[in-house]
């Protein structure tokens, strides 16, 4: 992609309302635009990101036997009156006035309503269906840039069990999966134990250590053990749990969360199968999230360098490999950045446009190096 033809239109100022490292950059670096509080647009350059972050995660959620549906967004009172969360949620939900159908915040109650209406036997069991799709929360305080919003792209995992065995086997093989997700996107987690909120009685977070986040977690300096300040009974310096380790206090972003939800949507919603002995049974459930714009915006707090304002993306989701300066005119930058596409488009069958960025604008080098700080390319060839 030659950048006289992308369009990229960067800020010379801060955004006068920023309020964390991730609002700051992104919107300064042209990635998204700010619409209102807690509602961002992806612009061209963020949503390369975005659709790389998309691919890591499908490419993991098929591959512990997800399958890829699409629900419905506008949903009616009846359903979530099964559950009796129309009022519980009722402070994040938005609602059409005078209507009784709301925007879903979340689709346990439609995932269980599409399941018990096809599945019958457990021969049909195990099942985990699973949407990338926009989410909306009446989020009383949306702040932090794309990590607390009111409109955002969520995956989020649903799956169903005949026993609690094989749901304990599942919940192993999303949490590995999850792991390989935020490894490849450059990001280090930690599992921590934490609470279930509306959706369950505990349920476990990955957290990213990092200096700018909201949470506070407790973790060991030795061992995997973990859990939130909101849910733990130790202090910063006590001995762990779990080993001879110590307890240590962090600032961290949860990037991700996951619950077993046993039977409580099933039974409410009278999801059940008819099981080996012939004896009718309630499924037994499990969801799994990761909100998109959340993890994108995790990695800008990890990886901007505050003291040089510059980025540098982890290269598996970078809207581009690499970019070429072209500092004056000459053919030698064109010949390089031709070579680099044709190599692309033998390597991978894609268009190589989506990989290498020529910087052929008639701009300053000062101009040209600022707006590459910008891009965050993991190479740069001048």
């Amino acid at each position: 992609m030659k950048a006289s033809k992308f369009f990229l239109k960067t800020l010379k100022e801060l955004p006068h309302d920023a309020d964390s490292i991730n609002a700051s950059f992104l919107a300064r670096g042209g990635y998204v635009q700010k619409n209102m509080a807690g509602v961002y647009a992806l612009l061209p350059l963020g949503f390369r990101v975005y659709k790389k972050i998309e691919e890591i995660i499908r490419r993991e959620m098929n591959a512990v036997n997800g399958q890829e549906v699409m629900m419905n967004i506008l949903q009616p009172r009846e359903l979530w009156d099964e559950t009796g969360r129309w009022q519980k949620i009722s402070d994040v939900m938005y609602r059409i006035k005078d209507q009784e159908i709301g925007l879903a915040p979340t689709h346990e109650e439609q995932v269980t309503d599409i399941v018990r209406r096809k599945v019958k036997s457990y021969k049909d069991l195990p099942l985990s269906l699973y949407q990338i799709q926009v989410k909306f929360r009446n989020e009383p305080r949306a702040r932090s840039g794309l990590l607390r919003g009111r409109e955002f792209p969520m995956k989020d995992m649903y799956s169903f069990h005949a026993s609690e065995k094989d749901f304990e086997n599942y919940y192993q093989s999303v949490t590995e999966a999850y792991k390989k997700i935020f490894d490849q996107m450059g990001l280090e987690t930690k599992l921590v134990a934490a609470s279930g909120g509306v959706f369950s009685e505990h349920s476990h977070e990955f957290q990213v250590l990092c200096p700018t986040g909201e949470d506070r977690i407790f973790h060991c300096n030795k061992c995997d053990w973990a859990e939130n300040k909101e849910i733990a009974k130790v202090k910063d310096g006590d001995k762990c749990p779990k080993c001879d380790g110590w307890v240590v206090e962090a600032k961290s972003i949860e990037a991700a969360n996951i619950f077993p939800l046993g039977d409580k949507f099933s039974k409410a919603m009278g999801a059940t199968f008819i099981d080996k002995d012939g004896k009718e049974k309630n499924m037994i459930m499990g969801c799994y999230g990761i909100g998109l714009t959340r993890a994108m915006a995790t990695i800008v707090e990890v990886y901007f360098d505050q003291q040089n304002n510059k980025m540098v993306w982890p290269k598996s989701v970078a809207p581009f490999d690499v970019e070429i300066i072209s500092l004056n005119k000459n053919d030698e930058a064109e010949k390089l950045y031709q070579s680099l596409r044709s190599a692309s488009r033998r390597r991978s069958n894609l268009n190589s446009d989506d990989k290498v960025l020529f910087d052929d604008r008639d701009m300053t080098a000062g101009e040209k190096f600022a707006e590459a700080d910008l891009i965050g390319a993991p190479k740069r060839i001048i």
